[in-house]
């Protein structure tokens, strides 16, 4: 007679929803300090490390909830899942982020990236900066889409390095 085999969905669920809500968490924590805006290397680095911790963290709680087995199938579809829903959780705060807590994001962002782009390029015309501006205003929408697919991807690799370091096969009956 066969256990009950642990579903991957609700791991899924579980630990994206706490990514999710960290993620958020030091979004928030950034946003109170005026450093929403900082897109420098070491917070990106916390956000992927974040995203590593909960994925080894699942995996390794799936792995003991099998019987201490484990497929690198299944930490694929753990990484993916995770990175899937707390993405969508991302994704709701940074909608409240931009229309509700600061409806003027887009503009302040722009006048960051403006003072960098003119320091990195000084030849650049106000015309031309306008004109660059003006079309990452009108594409802004596929920030969306891309921080989804970013965050599953992301998943999907931690999940199969977690998966080989980690797997263990069921010996044939």
């Amino acid at each position: 007679m066969e256990q009950n085999q642990p579903k991957v969905g609700k791991f899924s669920w579980t630990f994206g929803l706490i990514l999710g809500l960290a993620s958020v968490a030091f979004s928030f924590m950034l946003f109170t300090m005026e450093m929403h805006y900082e897109q420098s290397w070491p917070v990106q680095a916390i956000g992927i490390l974040m995203t590593a911790i909960v994925i080894v963290i699942a995996t390794s709680q799936f792995k003991k909830a099998n019987s201490g087995y484990l497929k690198v199938s299944e930490a694929l579809k753990l990484g993916m899942g995770i990175g899937l829903v707390s993405a969508i959780i991302g994704l709701m705060y940074y909608a409240i982020l931009t229309n509700v807590m600061e409806p003027d994001f887009m503009d302040k962002a722009m006048d960051i990236a403006k003072v960098k782009a003119l320091e990195d390029n000084p030849r650049i015309t106000d015309e031309q900066w306008q004109q660059g501006a003006d079309m990452q205003k009108k594409f802004a929408w596929l920030a969306y889409p891309f921080i989804l697919i970013f965050s599953i991807i992301l998943g999907l690799v931690i999940g199969w390095i977690t998966g080989l370091i980690m797997k263990k096969q069921k010996p044939d009956a």
